[in-house]
């Protein structure tokens, strides 16, 4: 089977460099395992000349989103999400408010141009995004006057045990504890630059609790191919929160995508069969 993987251009951001590797290390990992996979450059002025066979999307978030709306307007099918999920998801304040009108019960979250001090301390994030870059506690509930705009939402902190947990349609993984120090958000340093350890959650009541919800998510938000769901669970009264729902996260062998089907016994030749199949995806 022929598989042409989608990956950027190289830049100076440590987005594209940790995408482009995923994009590398997934090839190798198909032709390892017996398919005829290419890498090959995204352009938008050059679709067109794209290989035919299965085309794979492996792209950090804007770059993906431009992809798919490019690909889509052209009509080209291709493996990765639409981009009526990509916009759902990755506005963070519009997330919030399709979730909790759904009954999804999430930490307050309010756009920092209109946020006032409701809890302390409470977390500063990009509006956009899947990847946790800008991150920040405000330990003493002070916004940073840059970052008093439309593009930064306020989100309460809550104290508890961080979980995710991979989907693709109707299946769910085996939610992974993400084992932080207190008091540490989960930013991109420790999402990507230095993973903080992660292990298949224990309490299977907990984890079964967290698959149906992060499939009833999943549902709620369209999601049409891989995705992973952040959570996080509040042991003091037992609340289970959404935090975030990745449409496109990384799904190389060694991801926390990969763990956490692995956790629930589905291994990776299966995997890569999911994620390569006509019925999982392919518009």
């Amino acid at each position: 089977m022929n598989v042409t993987v989608l990956r950027e251009s190289w830049q100076p951001h440590p987005l594209a460099w940790i995408h482009r590797a995923e994009a590398r290390f997934f090839a190798e990992e198909l032709r390892r395992a017996g398919y005829a996979a290419r890498l090959v450059r995204f352009r938008d002025d050059s679709i067109s000349d794209l290989p035919s066979g299965l085309l794979v999307l492996r792209l950090s978030d804007p770059v993906m989103l431009a992809a798919v709306q490019t690909l889509t307007r052209a009509a080209i099918p291709f493996l990765g999400p639409s981009a009526a999920a990509m916009e759902r998801c990755y506005d963070k304040y519009e997330a919030y408010r399709v979730a909790t009108a759904r009954g999804v019960d999430c930490p307050a979250t309010a756009l920092a141009s209109e946020a006032s001090i409701t809890s302390i301390p409470m977390l500063l994030k990009p509006r956009r995004g899947s990847d946790s870059i800008g991150v920040r506690l405000l330990r003493d509930g002070r916004i940073p006057a840059r970052a008093r705009t439309d593009r930064y939402i306020t989100q309460q902190y809550v104290r508890g045990v961080e979980l995710t947990v991979a989907v693709f349609r109707e299946r769910a993984g085996m939610p992974l504890r993400i084992f932080l120090p207190q008091g540490m958000p989960y930013s991109f340093f420790r999402k990507y630059l230095r993973p903080a350890p992660r292990a298949p959650l224990a309490d299977i009541g907990l984890a079964e609790r967290v698959r149906r919800t992060a499939l009833e998510i999943a549902k709620i938000f369209g999601v049409d191919w891989a995705a992973r769901i952040d959570l996080i669970h509040e042991m003091e009264n037992d609340r289970l929160r959404f935090l975030e729902c990745d449409v496109a996260p990384l799904v190389s062998a060694n991801s926390a995508f990969a763990a956490s089907l692995e956790a629930a016994g589905i291994g990776r030749a299966e995997q890569l069969q999911m994620l390569l199949s006509h019925r999982c995806g392919l518009r």
